[in-house]
């Protein structure tokens, strides 16, 4: 069987440093929204966009400058039937380097085409991933969502 984890790659000039230091900054490529640490292992840290998504995420594995992986923890999607569709998936993302430039592969493991947040959930990410992170890394300005008020 094929692997269906929502995945997709991005390619900078810069160092897998800089990329791990960017993806580690959440607030700056993926949501103002954000309380907790994001740095090292075991850290953990909540994001909330609105009344419609909120998701803990406990980093289970750290690779400076390589790997790292956050495991979700509880969620409630406001937009699904089933709320709690991310709780107990995995966001991955791996670090390498190939012909002098740095590639992030970004996976959601568990967001399968099977969910019924797969669509926009795969589509946002996208976004966050192709857009904003990958500016976070090329220019130092990311397009994170704005800080509720």
């Amino acid at each position: 069987m094929n692997n269906q984890d929502f995945s997709t790659t991005i390619t900078v000039d810069q160092t897998p440093a800089e990329a791990f230091d960017a993806i580690n900054s959440i607030s700056s490529w993926w949501t103002e929204n954000v309380e907790g640490a994001s740095q090292k292992l075991n850290d953990e840290f909540e994001v909330r966009f609105w009344d419609v998504h909120y998701s803990r995420q406990k980093l289970i594995e750290v690779i400076p400058n390589q790997k790292v992986v956050w495991l979700v923890t509880d969620s409630r999607l406001s937009f699904v039937q089933n709320k709690n569709e991310w709780t107990g998936t995995s966001i991955c993302f791996e670090i390498f380097t190939q012909n002098d430039k740095t590639h992030i592969r970004f996976t959601h493991v568990g967001l399968v085409p099977q969910y019924e947040c797969y669509g926009d959930c795969s589509n946002a990410w996208t976004g966050y991933i192709q857009g904003s992170l990958r500016d976070l890394i090329a220019t130092g300005k990311g397009k994170p969502e704005v800080k509720e008020d």
